[in-house]
């Protein structure tokens, strides 16, 4: 299907311990709270290009594909919780990374075209978008009354493998 590339010039040491995440747009799902159906990659369909909905064997019909590649490492050595603390923002990280890429595609229309300049600058006022609506929801204030509704993850990563380091809970001196 995909062959997997040293494209980050890993070390060594990283490359024995790391663990590849295949994250899959169209069939990957998301958090109950975070879906919307216009986001749906099995049911978009590009106006401008064609492309869409997604089915299940996608990647292995559709050209071009984009591979994006991450290296997320996280520490967190605190005896008693440094494998559920590092598993949770994993998934936390998974959860961003599957959200930004299904609306990569299915925002399609909106960027299509755009010349390399003017793709920088949607990019630069979605994230003053972004940043307003999270500080305007008072996410960052503070205010538990405000903080974000919580959901049961829907994620399945028992059959998925982004680049996840193992780390074991070792007790401190």
């Amino acid at each position: 299907m995909f062959m997997l590339l040293q494209c980050l010039n890993l070390p060594a040491e990283i490359l024995l311990e790391r663990e590849v995440d295949h994250i899959d747009i169209a069939q990957d799902c998301l958090p109950v709270h975070k879906y919307k159906e216009s986001e749906d990659c099995t049911k978009y369909k590009s106006a401008k290009t064609g492309r869409g909905p997604l089915g299940p064997q996608w990647k292995e019909i559709t050209h071009p594909i984009m591979c994006s590649y991450k290296v997320v490492i996280v520490r967190f050595e605190v005896w008693g919780f440094q494998t559920r603390v590092e598993a949770f923002v994993h998934s936390c990280i998974r959860d961003i990374l599957l959200l930004g890429h299904k609306q990569a595609f299915t925002w399609l229309d909106e960027w299509h075209g755009m010349s390399l300049e003017e793709l920088r600058e949607y990019e630069k006022n979605i994230q003053a978008q972004t940043n307003q609506k999270v500080l305007s929801d008072g996410y960052c204030t503070g205010n538990a009354e405000a903080a974000p509704p919580e959901s049961t993850s829907v994620i399945d990563l028992s059959n998925s493998s982004a680049s996840r380091l193992p780390a074991a809970e070792k007790p401190k001196p």
